[in-house]
């Protein structure tokens, strides 16, 4: 176990889920200035990734300034059930704007539009989803805080596969991550239902079946892992260590929040099904 690299990851993960942390216990109106925040630097930590990997592609800057507009008026019509009309709009409108501007733009940018519509897909559509939840909850629809349980649960997961990875960790997952094990990532997933399962029978968990909560466990584990790896190959493929650098040593906003952008969509269409009351 190397002690010092843990706790460095220990505190970076804590500060910033903390933060979400925060929003998602207090009003409205912080939870979308932080949401709106991290959105901010995701998409543009997206952009960035795919200019380093396409360095043939012109990357306009109007598009980008398009792409973050889109990208807030994504999630507000996510996050307002009265606006889903809106929302089934502007996601057939807003692949088509983009694509025509980068087809049109008088240089090679049509690879700069879909890296436009994939930071949409992979950021605007789950933090959409996060405030969906939120307010479905506060609004007694779900009977309890489903984006708060699935940041704490992807949180035990990271935290208990770099345990048990560190200790027992010997057959590599993927060559996209190499510090990743098998033994470490069955560790994570176990730790992670077996503890939702102690504390629903000892009745701490509010609100969900057992069986949701295992359910839940699970996407937390295995498609946050999904999520961390994909994050990953972008890096890898645009040759950075990091995606960013918001606090010096710790990365940027997607290396903290690859794991539960990656979730939000499954975990969302779980509780729209099977959920909602």
């Amino acid at each position: 176990m190397n002690w010092p690299v843990f706790f460095k990851r220990l505190g970076s993960a804590v500060v910033f889920c903390a933060v979400i942390l925060a929003a998602l216990t207090t009003t409205f109106e912080v939870l979308l200035a932080v949401t709106m925040l991290i959105q901010f630097f995701c998409i543009k930590e997206t952009w960035q990734l795919f200019k380093n990997i396409f360095p043939d592609t012109t990357f306009p800057d109007t598009l980008y300034t398009l792409t973050q507009l889109f990208g807030f008026g994504l999630t507000i019509s996510i996050a307002m059930a009265s606006a889903l009309g809106a929302f089934m709009f502007l996601t057939l409108l807003i692949p088509i704007i983009l694509i025509f501007i980068s087809i049109l733009h008088p240089k090679n940018t049509l690879k700069a539009g879909m890296a436009a519509i994939f930071a949409l897909l992979y950021v605007s559509i789950p933090l959409g989803g996060m405030i969906s939840m939120y307010m479905l909850y506060h609004s007694g629809h779900l009977p309890t805080n489903i984006p708060l349980a699935l940041i704490l649960l992807i949180w035990t997961n990271d935290t208990m596969a770099y345990i048990t990875g560190s200790f027992i960790g010997k057959t590599p997952f993927s060559k996209i991550s190499p510090k990743k094990t098998w033994e470490g990532t069955i560790g994570g997933m176990v730790f992670t239902v077996l503890g939702v399962v102690i504390l629903s029978y000892a009745d701490w968990l509010p609100g969900l079946r057992l069986q949701d909560w295992i359910i839940l466990a699970v996407l937390a584990a295995v498609i946050g892992t999904m999520g961390d790896l994909m994050e990953s190959k972008l890096k890898r493929l645009a040759n950075v260590k990091d995606s960013g650098n918001i606090m010096p040593g710790h990365g940027g906003a997607l290396d903290r929040f690859d794991s539960l952008l990656a979730t939000m969509p499954f975990v969302f269409c779980y509780v729209l099904i099977f959920m909602v009351r």
